[in-house]
């Protein structure tokens, strides 16, 4: 119906449109037209936009100077993929008004129109300078901001190391640090019959999908876990979580963190009262807490120690500690350090089976790191029954899986991250044959989640030493990369001479 109505549109309007959107993005006509192109070839689409047809539609007239006439078909449906707004908008009348009691249908139609009018009103230029004074706000500020709002400075991971005091957002206890289990310890049980927590802001959400859109985030329609319930003792981990969507998350919990980092870039006040949307979902611990009334996401995050054996230029044998800037396409800590693999916590093709902590930290591994893009959750539908299956392991996780002491993985520490009330699960990974760097050193490669990584030297204390209080990263970062490194100074002997972390007690 759509796409009937907008092969019909005549030039007037469709130009009015047209014009705004190529302005906005600050493009030429011809790199509009070779956007377009590439466009239609990526995604199929029948429709082409030469340079001469361009300019055509901007100046209303067709071969021999005859105005133009309606839109071809092609062009049409082309454009308004490019643009995703609907025949009614480029007419210029209003939408169908929903059905009295339709609330599914009003709903949609308010959140189409919020989308439209976001995205037309929208510089790419303005949303790119957001991004960089975001990535500006220091860790620190977002961790002290927190800990004012809350109250809850005793509560917070904070580190002393190197004389310096390091506070993260995390909340956590003594007891849900220095786990000292391995992943297998970890049981977690899916619930079938949890419901879905409402809580959402219109306009937030339609801002979230409008920039998504114009800076390339990737959002999709994934599953995605939320806890319902935890235990965490040393040595185990025991909980229930059900079952909700990536966009639910990323259009509801995840804009807390956009509300207060926007809010320290304008310099405005972050104690309770100036947050509203925290104020109405994240208000206090006690309901920081009370998994079973909100959307609790998790993460899954881990310092991967990789054994290298004696060079001539590096020197002694080490562990290759791995660190990635995250790229600006990513869901949230955009161009923030963390450790990797760092992932969300959900399932690819067996919403039952796939609960593991450990299930998530391999794929993740086999993502992140060995090139395996069959198992990226924002990939879409998988087709795999077992994407796991040894059958289809990459070449360096096939050799780490054939050898029972090659590959070492522990749960280093769990926590709620408050900024956007995420449950955290902090990890060690240690490849111990340092054969695998001679063999698949240069296979390791970070994938589109990376932008930038890097690599420092378990024997470099003074450098890791500065890394610590380096304000870049995101707070569950450190913390996994801080709990890591507390275990790696005790297992990793001569391989190893790494700053004390001493966790400061409430």
């Amino acid at each position: 119906m759509v796409e009937s109505a907008l092969c019909q549109l005549r030039v007037p309007r469709y130009r009015t449109v047209l014009e705004q959107k190529i302005r906005e993005r600050r493009m030429t006509l011809e790199e509009f037209a070779e956007y377009a192109e590439t466009f239609a070839r990526e995604r199929g689409e029948p429709g082409t936009l030469s340079v001469r047809h361009l300019k055509r539609l901007m100046a209303g007239k067709g071969p021999n100077g005859r105005p133009l006439g309606p839109l071809r078909p092609a062009t049409a449906r082309l454009l308004e993929r490019i643009f995703e707004i609907s025949a009614d908008e480029l007419l210029g009348r209003p939408g169908e008004q929903p059905h009295t009691g339709d609330r599914e249908r009003g709903g949609t139609d308010e959140a189409k129109r919020l989308v439209i009018e976001r995205g037309l009103s929208m510089s790419k230029t303005d949303l790119a300078d957001r991004q960089v004074r975001r990535s500006r706000v220091g860790r620190s500020r977002v961790a002290d901001a927190l800990a004012e709002y809350y109250g809850a400075e005793d509560e917070l991971y904070q580190v002393r190391s190197a004389g310096s005091v390091v506070r993260t957002s995390v909340c956590t206890r003594a007891d849900w640090l220095d786990l000292s289990c391995s992943p297998a310890g970890v049981h977690l049980r899916l619930a079938h019959d949890a419901g879905e927590p409402e809580s959402s802001d219109a306009e937030a959400a339609a801002e979230r999908l409008a920039d998504a859109k114009a800076l390339h985030v990737r959002l999709v329609e994934a599953p995605l876990y939320r806890l319902l319930d935890v235990e965490v003792n040393r040595g185990s981990v025991s909980g229930v979580v059900g079952l909700t969507s990536f966009m639910n998350y990323a259009l509801s919990a995840d804009l807390l963190e956009a509300e207060l980092v926007d809010q320290l870039t304008a310099g405005g006040p972050t104690q309770q009262g100036s947050l509203p949307m925290r104020d109405r979902d994240l208000p206090d611990l006690e309901a920081v807490h009370e998994l079973n009334e909100r959307l609790c996401a998790g993460g899954v995050l881990a310092l991967c120690a990789i054994a290298r054996p004696a060079d001539p230029y590096r020197g002694p044998a080490d562990y290759a500690l791995l660190v990635q800037e995250r790229s600006d396409q990513v869901v949230n800590a955009a161009r923030r350090l963390s450790v990797i693999p760092k992932g969300f916590h959900q399932p690819l093709v067996d919403a039952s089976g796939e609960t593991s902590i450990g299930a998530t930290l391999l794929r993740e591994m086999e993502e992140e790191l060995f090139g395996r893009g069959d198992v990226d959750g924002t990939a879409g539908p998988h087709r795999a029954a077992a994407p796991m299956h040894p059958s289809r392991l990459s070449e360096p996780m096939r050799w780490l899986a054939d050898g029972p002491d090659r590959l070492r993985m522990e749960c280093t520490g769990f926590g709620f991250n408050l900024v956007s009330g995420n449950y955290e699960f902090a990890s060690l990974i240690v490849i111990e044959d340092d054969e695998f760097w001679a063999r698949y050193g240069g296979q390791v490669e970070a994938n589109w989640e990376t932008g930038g990584m890097r690599i420092y030297s378990s024997l470099d204390k003074e450098l890791i030493t500065q890394l610590i209080s380096d304000e870049s990263w995101c707070n569950e970062g450190l913390f996994a990369f801080l709990q890591g490194v507390r275990r790696l100074r005790e297992i990793g002997g001569k391989r190893v001479d790494l700053p004390a972390v001493e966790v400061l007690r409430g």
